[in-house]
């Protein structure tokens, strides 16, 4: 009955997990990459950033979703910016591949109250296959189908829009995702077709002593199709040094609002920049009826900051106050 129960869960979350035309969101966003989260956040901040990203979830399980992914933005001209996604990930018998091409765009709304305001567009691509070399019969069918050959697979695109508002060191992310809806083949028949999902992330970076801040954000995530949604509540707290180097640490909790306040996940973090050199890590403690097969799910950041050189215009100057302080707020386009 235990492995039942464990095999009816696994189930439920591989339906929603392939759901996505990307990546699903865990803490890897936490990592100091909010291009993860949309678009709009290509192009801010001084550096061509370039984010690698490992996740393996619910270790212990067998067949447990496992994917990697490469980031890269980088601004152009003084007021956009430009990044690229890549992705894979595996799920059981399932493969998902894909690519996304972003564009954001950022304004001044107000130079005197320090207000900015960004527009982003992502395109992806995606490639989805079920293996089938690795079926096997079972007690009520011994013997696999023999009119199953090949492996399946389908590819489909789609937009991401989103659009981002930050006043001092606040800012709100909204973000709509998949805008299309998704080509279907008869053999995913129970998968849906329409994969709109809202995403919704805001923050506040507070200065609480020289070189030193927090920053409590909230993220918030809704699929449109069944209204299944979740919301992290995160707190992170940094350190710097003369130099601009730093480290943070952290924690992230989730819960399904239908539940609310009752965790899903929740877990740790850490990373530390030097000199260019980026390294993060997170751990989450799953704590829903999987708990008792896994020992949690782990993720590692691992990246690098080339200096690319300021541009004349604040609306691409990071939140952190460390960048903030040196933005030039006086200078206009």
């Amino acid at each position: 009955m235990k492995k039942f129960t464990l095999y009816i869960v696994l189930f439920i979350s591989s339906l929603s997990y392939t759901q996505e035309l990307n990546l699903p969101v865990f803490t890897q966003y936490l990592a100091d990459n909010d291009f993860i989260i949309s678009p709009t956040y290509a192009g801010i901040g001084d550096n061509l950033r370039i984010r690698a990203n490992g996740l393996t979830q619910w270790v212990g399980i067998k067949n447990a979703p496992d994917n990697q992914a490469l980031y890269a933005d980088f601004r152009i001209a003084n007021q956009s910016g430009v990044g690229i996604s890549l992705y894979n990930d595996k799920n059981g018998n399932t493969r998902q591949k894909g690519i996304k091409f972003s564009f954001a765009h950022h304004i001044v709304l107000d130079y005197k109250s320090q207000q900015y305001l960004s527009f982003g567009l992502s395109y992806n691509i995606n490639s989805f296959r079920i293996d089938i070399e690795n079926f096997e019969g079972t007690e009520e069918m011994p013997i696999v189908d023999p009119s199953i050959t090949d492996d399946r697979a389908i590819n489909n695109s789609n937009f991401d829009v989103g659009l981002l508002y930050r006043y001092k060191m606040f800012y709100l992310s909204l973000n709509a995702n998949n805008i299309l809806e998704k080509d279907i083949d008869n053999f995913t028949g129970i998968e849906p077709s329409k994969l709109l999902n809202y995403q919704g992330y805001a923050g506040y970076i507070i200065q609480t002593a020289k070189n030193t801040e927090i920053e409590p954000s909230v993220f918030y995530q809704r699929y449109n199709n069944d209204g299944r949604s979740s919301t992290d509540l995160n707190f992170k707290y940094r350190k710097f040094n003369r130099s601009g180097d730093y480290y943070w640490i952290g924690a992230s909790y989730r819960f399904l609002n239908d539940q609310a306040l009752k965790p899903l996940n929740i877990g740790p973090m850490a990373g530390v920049m030097k000199k260019g050199f980026y390294l993060g890590y997170s751990y989450q403690i799953t704590i829903n009826d999987l708990s008792g097969f896994n020992s949690g799910t782990h993720a590692l950041t691992i990246g690098i900051d080339f200096l690319q050189g300021m541009s004349d215009c604040p609306c691409t100057k990071g939140t952190s106050w460390r960048k903030y302080r040196g933005a030039g707020l006086n200078k206009k386009n």
